[in-house]
């Protein structure tokens, strides 16, 4: 009985759960701006899911369950580190230093975030990135992920309005953002 439960996990683990990796990923790159903290947090949601699989409805919304686990994962280890004192490595100074001189004979770049950049321009990036977690999630949920304001409140655990509300706020603070830059450049608000 064990063997076939543990098939059927594996199947429902296979079949719904591991195709949302690819979004998972992009989210957790989101929260956390580090490859290797965002596979770190990937890994830890699955190993979640994989744990408590039994509380999963299948074929319900893979995706908004596990986002809801990998925000919960999230917020955990932030929480852990901000509790955490700073240390001081000699060894990583050493290396940064190190590595900032021999940046000025290769640049490094790393694809996820030339596509990102691509995909949304400098500007844009900038904008989102210097938005407060709680809009730039909403924003980064709604718009590049699609979810519906009901699953964004669900995963974020706050309620539909207050989704409404952060959605609206942050648009408008990029908006204001964005405005700032094409003044810059030149162009001006023609509906004044």
């Amino acid at each position: 009985m064990v063997a076939m439960e543990k098939n059927i996990r594996d199947k429902i683990f296979e079949e719904e759960l591991l195709p949302q990796i690819d979004a998972l990923y992009n989210f957790a790159y989101h929260l956390t701006y580090s490859e290797d903290d965002a596979n770190d947090l990937v890994q830890e949601a699955y190993m979640k899911a994989y744990k408590s699989i039994e509380s999963y409805q299948v074929g319900s919304n893979a995706k908004a369950w596990l986002f809801t686990i990998l925000k919960n994962a999230f917020i955990n280890e932030y929480r852990k580190k901000a509790k955490a004192p700073t240390k001081v490595d000699y060894e990583e100074i050493v290396s940064f230093h190190q590595e900032e001189s021999d940046s000025a004979l290769t640049s490094y770049t790393d694809l996820r975030e030339d596509l990102f950049d691509a995909m949304l321009g400098d500007e844009m990036t900038a904008a989102i990135n210097s938005l407060d977690v709680p809009y730039r999630t909403v924003i980064l949920l709604c718009d590049l992920e699609g979810f519906k304001y009901e699953e964004i409140a669900e995963i974020l655990d706050i309620p539909v309005g207050t989704v409404r509300s952060r959605l609206h706020r942050g648009r408008n603070m990029l908006k204001v953002k964005l405005m700032e830059y094409a003044q810059s450049l030149g162009f001006s608000d023609k509906r004044k």
